[in-house]
């Protein structure tokens, strides 16, 4: 092999270090489509959850446990009080049961009378926001 000289090793570095500043990056562009009903949509939850007069209401906890026990006690709820509705809710690891939803607290404690009956570890309660 032929050992270059230096000479020659001073013109290469010239000439990669001029070749080197000649690089172009990539150039991206993004072009987003969104269905104009989902800005709809998001608006309706917007005034949704402006809404806190449903916030400020108080419920009835029935249950707290797992899933399927969950889903049982609310489908026997639903069966025996008809004209209140129940809902379940997630809160990490448990589920609960939450039923009612009344303005005032005294009408809660009217309907907490009549659940605890059938569901004795029942309790008044009023949901964080």
């Amino acid at each position: 092999m032929r050992i270059l000289k230096i000479k020659h090793i001073k013109l290469l570095a010239v000439f990669l270090t001029f070749y080197s500043l000649e690089t172009v990056a990539q150039q991206q562009e993004n072009n987003i489509s969104q269905d104009p009903k989902f800005e709809q949509l998001l608006s309706e939850k917007r005034k949704l959850n402006s809404n806190t007069d449903i916030n400020d209401r108080y419920k009835i906890q029935i249950f707290y446990g797992e899933n399927d026990k969950a889903r049982k006690t609310l489908a026997e709820f639903k069966k025996e009080f008809e004209n209140i509705d129940g809902t379940i809710i997630f809160e990490s690891p448990t589920y609960k049961v939450w039923v009612g939803s009344f303005k005032t607290r005294i009408e809660g404690e009217k309907n907490l009378i009549a659940i605890k009956e059938k569901y004795p570890y029942a309790l008044l309660i009023k949901p964080t926001k």
